[in-house]
Formats: structure tokens, C-alpha cells, sequence
């Protein structure tokens, strides 16, 4: 028969929301370059562009999440669907690649950057007691890796209380975390554009704390959807990708912490 269909596949009907989600970027990517030349309306238009960028994926992964619902999502979409999680995540970590790259390139040659004296950490720094609350957090993400794995155990053997209680305690624990590093940047002993060390200390761990909002804010998704009812033994990858993603913010936390707080400020003064 035309038209019926004779594959695993889900073909998708067309949808609006590429198509706003594109002029949505394109606005928030013109306005923030006229805001930073201080041009009118430039703040406005990237406003303007992040909110309709916010509401397209709140509306997107909404139809998704209707689709999966329906049974769309069958065996092997769902494995396309973890393939593309597995790039995205592979995306992300080229991204602290860069990070790490620049703070490698300094420490390891400070020689060739005149201004900080020759010497890594530069000369007069004081740095971040590694074993305080940096090590305080590395025990809380630690923690928050293993109670996320226990909501994923409870949900593959129907246990939904279990489910419950470890996405809560993951979430807590994510929440401390951020209000934890939110106070160690308020006292941090040095600004964001002092030096290289500062400027680079900064973008790594301020980018990695923005991912840990952003996977708080995926765990809350996958609890809301908990009490609604949603996830099943056999599909459940809209909390699997999320999980993915809170172990990925764990393990880049861990680079952070030996690289950056451990080695890279090693024998300059503590505060």
C-alpha cells in the first residue's frame, strides 16, 4: 500500500520549531553583539531572542517527550537518540578541551607569558585552598554521582520510591554545589581579569559550574516527569541522557579539581 509504513523508524511531521528556534539564535547572537557596542536596543533584542530560544526548547522537547508517550520511540530510534547524546556529550568535553588547553599553555610555558612574571602561579598570587571547600565539593559531586546511579538502579527494577529519593538527593546535591562555589568565587583572594591565571581559572570552573545548573535543571525535568508518571523499565532515556550528563559534569570535576586547583596552584601562597 503507498504510504504504509515498513520500518522501525519515526518519521516526524513537520514541526515550526527549527525554523524559530534558528531566527531565535540569530536575534540573541545579533543582539548580544550590539549590546557589547553599547548600540540601542541591543540588550532588548538579545532578551528578546533568549526567551524565544528558552520557549522553543521547552515547546520542542515537549512534543518530544508527547512522542514518546504516544510509542514513537521505538528500539532503534531510541539507540539514535543515545547516539546522538554520545556526541553532544563528546561535544561538550572538546569544549573544556579549549579550557584546559589555555590554562596547560600557560602553566606549563610561563615563560612566554611576560606578565605574569615567568613563573606559574604568578608572582604576589594568593590561590584557593585546594582542600577546602574544593575538596568539600568533589565529595559532594562524588555523592551525587553515586545517589543519581541509584535513581537509575531503582528505575530498571521498578523501584519508582527509589527513583524518587535519588533524583531529590542528586538535585539537592547539585544545589549545594552551585551555593558552594558561589561563595568561594565571592571571597576567591583575586578578580576574574587580573592575569591569565585569573582569567583562566574562571572560564573553566565558571563554565562548569553554569553545566552543573544546567544538569540540575535536566534532573528536575526527569522528577517532575517521575511524579507525572513517566519512564518505564524498558524507556526511559529522556532520564538515561541525563544521567550521562550529570556523570560527564562529575568527571570533568574531577580533571578541574587535580589540574586547576591541585597542580596548577601548587607552592603559591593559600588564602
Amino acid at each position: 500500500m503507498a504510504g504504509a509504513k515498513n520500518h522501525p523508524y519515526h518519521i516526524l511531521p513537520p514541526s515550526i520549531w527549527p525554523f524559530v528556534g534558528s531566527f531565535s539564535a540569530m536575534a540573541m547572537a545579533v543582539g548580544g553583539v550590539m549590546w557589547m557596542h553599547d548600540y540601542e536596543f541591543g540588550g532588548y533584542i538579545f532578551f528578546a531572542g533568549l526567551i524565544a530560544v528558552l520557549f522553543t526548547m521547552f515547546s520542542w522537547w515537549a512534543d518530544v517527550i508527547r512522542e514518546a508517550n504516544a510509542g514513537d520511540h521505538t528500539p532503534i530510534v531510541q539507540l539514535h537518540l543515545r547516539y546522538g547524546m554520545i556526541l553532544f556529550i563528546a561535544s561538550e568535553v572538546m569544549f573544556f578541551v579549549a579550557w584546559f588547553w589555555a590554562w596547560f599553555n600557560a602553566a606549563l610555558f610561563p615563560s612566554a607569558v611576560d606578565s605574569i612574571g615567568g613563573v606559574w602561579p604568578p608572582k604576589g598570587m594568593h590561590v584557593l585552598d585546594p582542600f577546602g571547600f574544593p575538596l568539600l565539593n568533589t565529595l559532594i559531586l562524588l555523592c551525587s554521582g553515586t545517589t543519581v546511579t541509584w535513581a537509575h538502579h531503582s528505575l530498571i527494577h521498578g523501584d519508582r520510591d527509589g527513583l524518587k529519593k535519588g533524583l531529590w538527593a542528586t538535585i539537592l546535591l547539585g544545589l549545594v554545589f552551585s551555593a558552594v562555589q558561589a561563595y568561594e568565587y565571592l571571597h576567591a583572594p583575586f578578580g576574574f581579569s587580573e592575569n591569565i591565571y585569573t582569567s583562566a581559572f574562571f572560564m573553566a570552573t565558571g563554565f562548569h559550574g553554569f553545566h552543573v545548573i544546567v544538569g540540575t535543571i535536566f534532573l528536575i525535568v526527569c522528577l517532575i516527569r517521575t511524579y507525572k508518571g513517566d519512564f518505564t523499565q524498558r524507556q526511559h532515556f529522556g532520564f538515561e541522557a541525563a544521567a550521562w550528563y550529570w556523570h560527564f559534569v562529575d568527571v570533568v570535576w574531577l580533571f578541574l579539581f587535580i589540574c586547576i586547583y591541585v597542580w596548577g596552584g601548587w607552592g603559591a601562597p593559600l588564602h
